[in-house]
């Protein structure tokens, strides 16, 4: 019987199942041969089910998923794989200085700076600029369809490049960019004179938040205006800049990152369509009245960025 079975049905495993554990079954399709010295064997087929492995040594119950493999620590700790080290990516970052009593300085003004009460005679203003390059498809887009995302070409026609300076007031929940071809410091002296003369002609003086790009600097309106005109900007301006490596103290930056990721994240082929994208965005923006509610403080500062303090002994 048992050659017969196993020419037939091409036997692939031949099982020893203690008689003392009990809770063991042939497998469907399988049949018992015999018992013999206190065992039973027993054959199954390459179709039947996977029998329930035997309770000691799966680490659990027989018949049921086994507990004991859970959080094995194997090569490491568990849950250690979002430590672990990744050589091969890389992060651009702003690394500050160690220990250095200039960039503390200008830190803390600036953070006392967004400390003070909202003033509408004198507003804080943040201004940063940043570059658009100007890009052009060679290839129809293809639509989004259910499951699919809209596919573009690889391919781009360049067209130049745009400068955008971001004019923030932080406090009032308001901000506007202005397109120009260049970055200049007659570019920059022209900004500013805007944010003077027409954005807030009603201030007494504008707090001023800038980082130390070679064309923030009072001297720029000179190079711009005469200097009974430049005297007049200049007076309105109360300058504070944030220090080098440190461009994330200006709040101006936020708003770029808002900018670039709700309606500069594509391509955009000329000038034209970049400033009424631009207008459009900063039009819905300003309708929500959408603050920054900043909240590191000089304390916050002397305690988490402690090693950036000059030591004593």
């Amino acid at each position: 019987m048992v050659r017969a079975l196993w020419k037939e049905l091409e036997v692939t495993l031949l099982e020893v199942v203690d008689v003392v554990g009990g809770g063991a079954q042939p497998a469907t399709g399988g049949c018992w041969l015999g018992a013999r010295d206190g065992v039973r064997l027993c054959c199954g087929y390459a179709a039947a089910r996977p029998r329930p492995l035997d309770a000691e040594a799966a680490g659990g119950r027989a018949g049921g998923p086994g507990g004991g493999g859970r959080d094995c620590t194997r090569n490491g700790a568990p849950g250690a794989q979002k430590n672990a080290l990744k050589p091969w990516q890389k992060k651009c970052w702003c690394i500050p200085p160690q220990a250095n009593a200039a960039f503390v300085h200008n830190m803390e003004d600036v953070l006392e700076v967004y400390r003070r009460p909202p003033d509408d005679r004198c507003p804080v203003v943040c201004v940063d600029e940043t570059s658009k390059q100007l890009v052009a498809e060679t290839r129809v887009p293809q639509p989004p369809a259910p499951g699919q995302p809209v596919r573009y070409d690889y391919e781009y026609r360049r067209h130049g490049v745009c400068n955008l300076f971001m004019i923030a007031a932080p406090q009032q929940g308001w901000r506007t960019v202005q397109v120009t071809a260049r970055r200049t410091k007659r570019d920059f002296a022209a900004v500013l004179r805007d944010l003077v003369d027409v954005h807030f002609p009603q201030a007494k003086k504008v707090v001023l938040v800038c980082d130390n790009l070679n064309t923030h600097h009072p001297s720029v309106l000179y190079e711009a205006f005469p200097p009974v005109e430049a005297r007049r900007l200049a007076a309105r301006l109360e300058w504070h800049y944030t220090p080098k490596h440190g461009s994330w103290l200006n709040i101006a930056e936020i708003e770029f990152a808002a900018l670039a990721a709700q309606c500069l994240d594509r391509r955009i082929a000329s000038e034209a369509v970049l400033r009424a994208e631009i207008a459009a965005w900063v039009r819905d923006r300003n309708a929500l009245g959408t603050p920054v509610n900043w909240q590191f403080t000089t304390e916050d500062a002397r305690i988490k960025l402690l090693h950036l303090y000059p030591t004593f002994e």
